[in-house]
């Protein structure tokens, strides 16, 4: 499995994050690619604790079925409904989102498993940092492959 902790595994992810081009279009859904980099700021953020939203009722029925098929080895389905605390609608700056994309990575990692927020998703409840590195890998895999890096 894939670690966002692991130094190869995280550079993996930052050079393609780096390959990706302001014209690239999306394989599968509704963004445009500064909009998805935005989007995978939420989630990093989330999972260190700056981002902080409370958990509806659908993460309560269903979110503890779904956390275990979305931290597993499989990749993301194409097309999945996106929590509204990470929803990105408005126009983005390519660059800027990306640098920050890449910072956000960096500060995940630097925080290591030791500073994962102990707050329950806003969707999933409560996660271990595994969990979270996990889903934090399997989500930033998934929208670079809906832009083809």
């Amino acid at each position: 499995m894939k670690s966002m902790f692991n130094t190869s595994d995280s550079s993996e992810l930052i050079e393609r994050v780096k390959r990706l081009s302001p014209d690239a279009k999306a394989r599968w859904g509704k963004m445009e690619v500064a909009q998805m980099l935005a989007h995978a700021q939420r989630p990093l953020m989330s999972a260190y604790g700056e981002l902080k939203a409370k958990r509806g009722l659908m993460g309560i029925l269903f979110g503890r079925i779904a956390k275990k098929k979305l931290t597993g080895d499989q990749p993301f389905q194409k097309n999945l409904p996106t929590d509204k605390h990470f929803v990105v609608s408005d126009q983005r700056n390519f660059e800027e989102e990306r640098q920050k994309l890449i910072a956000s990575v960096q500060h995940f990692i630097q925080v290591g498993p030791e500073g994962i927020t102990k707050d329950s998703h806003p969707f999933f409840g409560p996660m271990t940092s595994e969990e979270w590195d996990r889903l934090m890998w399997n989500h930033l895999d998934h929208h670079l492959r809906q832009f083809g890096v």
